[in-house]
């Protein structure tokens, strides 16, 4: 995402706790209330019903254009998570120092989209056999990781994932590195910058690094 100054020097090893930045009890700067494309609010409330997935797959900007697009899916938002560091900026997550990976909170309507056709374009849309990178981008901070938030999405997460890897092996590709976690133990999802949230739709051609790469979630047998 960033080809100078702090996104060449991201750590590919995670911070601990003790050594993580101390960030702040604020948020230090602001977010927008509405989705610039699909014009729900960015913090809420969605209508009743509405789940949450938190899916993370290198830089978050053509991450949240793959799911915006999705039927179903009534928000989505750029952010950070899986860390330590409460309320970070952008350039203290790409020093590695805050735990977090970029992020993007994906609500959805489960009677319209399911777990599964979620988890497929999480799958197929990136490589998540490149641990604390993704292309160009290298560190923690745009590593692959999963955080459910219901049982169904958990059980989705790890059946898809056995599948996914039978693909990847028969292709050649190496071993899936995402980190699955529960949100409640991954911690509280922090929402990023104004001019990150989407991004690319600001943006039409902006940074992007995401899309097929060849390998598609086969049918479950």
């Amino acid at each position: 995402m960033l080809f100078g100054g702090f996104g060449n020097s991201a750590k590919t090893t995670m911070v601990s706790r003790e050594d993580a930045l101390p960030g702040r009890d604020y948020r230090p700067f602001h977010v927008p209330s509405t989705h610039a494309v699909l014009g729900t609010p960015l913090e809420g409330p969605w209508p009743e019903g509405t789940e949450v997935l938190y899916v993370a797959m290198g830089c978050f900007w053509g991450v949240e254009r793959i799911f915006w697009q999705l039927p179903g899916v009534i928000m989505t938002a750029a952010g950070y998570m899986g860390g330590f560091t409460p309320n970070p900026t952008y350039e203290e997550s790409c020093t590695g120092r805050t735990g977090h990976a970029e992020t993007v909170l994906v609500a959805y309507d489960p009677k319209v989209i399911g777990p599964e056709e979620l988890l497929a374009a999480f799958w197929e849309n990136h490589d998540p056999t490149q641990g604390n990178r993704q292309g160009n981008d290298i560190g923690t901070a745009y590593r692959s990781a999963l955080y459910f938030t219901t049982p169904e999405q958990e059980t989705a997460i790890r059946d898809t994932a056995e599948r996914f890897q039978k693909e990847l092996t028969r292709k050649g590709f190496g071993t899936i590195t995402t980190e699955i976690a529960s949100a409640e133990d991954a911690g509280p999802f922090w929402y990023a910058e104004d001019y990150h949230q989407q991004y690319l739709h600001k943006n039409p051609g902006g940074y992007c690094n995401h899309g097929p790469y060849g390998c598609s979630l086969p049918p479950r047998q």
